[in-house]
């Protein structure tokens, strides 16, 4: 494997599978599969996951709610997911912790850097909720929060296209897909891989992106193992 420690980047939509909202049990599955070939492996796998199949905070605001209200909400639709996605992995004999940036005690441990490197280092799976804990941050930005502080090799975002490209592929059919990509080509080109917030701090801490097809069985493994699936965004 490539890669020793990763972040894997998962949205809320993606665990709906074929549904219109909520959780699918068999994209659940799916996922804890794959994600078991890489832990057998040896490969140390931080997860954070989005909401969006619950609820999303802009949504609700631009509904009328407060953003602060809606964006915790959205942050305890982080915390479902996690414990959906826990279970799915346990299913699996994944040994997995769930940490969260809002207490929540009686379901998931708080967020304790020193203690997430741990189960890291002892095998465990573990899966940050509660995004940062603070209103007006993404996933995305939580994402690469942890994946610094972690100390982790490469953000993994799976996502339902196989990359980035020059426009969006499900519109434009003359969209052409990059291999490789600088952050500073994607800024220019205006592309949208994350948050303006999460890409310029990855950018800021040299921290690599591969963006992925996750519903492809056995990608994940390729991308761990090197294999050029998806899009790269570095240096």
């Amino acid at each position: 494997m490539q890669y020793k420690r990763i972040l894997l980047k998962l949205s809320g939509e993606a665990l709906m599978g074929k549904r219109q909202y909520g959780i699918d049990p068999e994209r659940l599955s799916e996922y804890a599969q794959e994600i078991k070939q890489i832990t057998d492996q040896g490969v140390e796998v931080a997860i954070v996951i989005g909401g969006g199949n619950i609820f999303r905070g802009v949504a609700g605001a631009s509904r009328g709610m407060d953003r602060v209200q809606g964006d915790h909400m959205g942050m305890l639709a982080t915390v479902i997911n996690g414990l959906a996605l826990q279970s799915a992995l346990e299913d699996e004999d994944i040994p997995t912790r769930l940490q969260s940036a809002i207490k929540i005690n009686e379901v998931a441990e708080p967020f304790i850097r020193r203690k997430a490197i741990r189960h890291l280092e002892k095998g465990r799976v573990v899966i940050f909720g509660g995004g940062t804990g603070n209103p007006y941050f993404t996933t995305d930005s939580a994402a690469v929060l942890r994946a610094i502080e972690i100390g982790a090799d490469v953000i993994l975002k799976g996502t339902r296209v196989d990359g980035i490209y020059s426009g969006d592929p499900e519109k434009d059919h003359e969209a052409t897909k990059f291999d490789f990509i600088s952050f500073d080509d994607v800024l220019k080109k205006g592309l949208k891989v994350m948050d303006t917030t999460a890409f310029t701090l990855s950018q800021e801490n040299q921290l690599p992106i591969i963006v992925f097809d996750m519903n492809t069985k056995g990608n994940l493994v390729k991308v761990v193992a090197g294999e050029k699936i998806g899009t790269k965004v570095n240096l």
